[in-house]
């Protein structure tokens, strides 16, 4: 019982509190047990306290440095506990994507800071989430870690959505994917980035993999070279600037206006054939059926992958050492659209001979 707790909340890393004053100055003030500097000043840069007042987020998730960051924002109702204060966000790090779980937390954690007005409480509730995966909440409920399974975060995002959106063109979502091409999604509202993106790695379920989703970027040095360490990416920005850094992504998505283009240089590895006409048609009738839930649509092209990777894995099991080399997959004749992508997906599921 205890042991089970630990491992599963080891993954918070940290909780910090910045505040905005009377003054309109923002600071951080507190943070358990500690955070870098660098960190911290990438959590400022995040939190929408510090962005002159244009919008007010209530919730903001992204990736840094292996490390994920949530960050809840709250406007002080008088008459409270807190002196001179208008607006808090309460930062959690963490090794884990979870949004919903944190989002949870973080809310418990703003209603005692306003009810206390000190982050002791915090500090202790914290504390408890970490050694015992359970804390109070003040509606007489409890917080359990236990109730925020990993599956769930990965599959609460709609693929359906997706599906609507960009219809056949989901392909080319599905295929940078497959193959750990660099997608920037740009859109000039963070929640309509965060909620987009979050569903994008689905699509390669079989890896179930989110450590490629860097949904809240900024043009910044050090988030763009910690983005650059990653061979494949999804990356959200609300700058519209992004659009023009083509050295950033092998397909860009502006999603505003629905459009998805593929780079110049990605155009060889992306290039459609029948395959990817197969697969599109699976996508888009598993989605458009109404009597189908996003995780049964999540499923269905998870086991059209499948089929394809079962394909592949057979062709490698046939050369020594079981990897692939061009030669072996030319002798198969297959259309120049079919080999292309095979061997990009045997180069991205390191089935390729070097």
């Amino acid at each position: 019982e205890w042991n089970m707790a630990t491992t599963e909340t080891q993954l918070m890393l940290s909780v910090g509190l910045i505040e905005k004053d009377v003054n309109g100055d923002t600071l951080w003030v507190w943070c358990y047990p500690s955070v870098s500097a660098e960190l911290r000043q990438l959590l400022l840069r995040k939190c929408c306290l510090t962005q002159d007042g244009r919008d007010f987020h209530t919730f903001v998730f992204g990736q840094f440095s292996r490390t994920w960051y949530y960050i809840t924002t709250l406007e002080v109702q008088e008459p409270t506990a807190l002196n001179k204060v208008t607006h808090f966000s309460i930062a959690v790090t963490a090794k884990d994507f979870n949004p919903e779980k944190y989002a949870a937390l973080s809310r418990i954690l703003c209603r005692m800071y306003v009810k206390h007005g000190s982050p002791v409480k915090m500090m202790e509730a914290y504390i408890t989430v970490l050694t015992k995966g359970v804390c109070q909440n003040d509606e007489n409920g409890l917080f359990l870690i236990k109730d925020y399974d990993v599956r769930k975060a990965y599959l609460a995002g709609s693929i359906k959505d997706v599906v609507s959106q960009f219809g056949m063109e989901t392909i080319i979502l599905y295929t940078a994917l497959i193959l750990k091409k660099r997608i920037v999604v740009h859109h000039p509202r963070i929640e309509a980035l965060l909620e987009f993106t979050r569903v994008l790695p689905a699509l390669a379920w079989h890896r179930k993999d989110w450590s490629v989703l860097h949904p809240y970027v900024h043009l910044t040095a050090a988030e763009l070279d910690d983005l650059k360490k990653c061979p494949g990416y999804i990356a959200g920005f609300v700058d519209p600037e992004v659009s023009n850094r083509l050295e950033l992504f092998d397909v860009f998505v502006s999603l505003p206006d629905s459009v998805i283009t593929v780079s110049q240089g990605a155009k060889d590895a992306m290039a459609m054939g029948k395959l990817h006409k197969d697969v599109a048609q699976v996508i888009v009738q598993s989605a458009e059926d109404a009597e189908r839930s996003d995780s049964q649509v999540i499923k269905d092209i998870s086991i059209k992958t499948k089929e394809i990777l079962t394909n592949l894995c057979a062709l490698a099991d046939a050369c020594e050492d079981s990897k692939l080399t061009l030669e072996v997959l030319k002798q198969h004749h297959f259309p120049p659209a079919t080999e292309n992508f095979l061997f990009h997906l045997a180069a991205a599921e390191q089935l390729l001979r070097i």
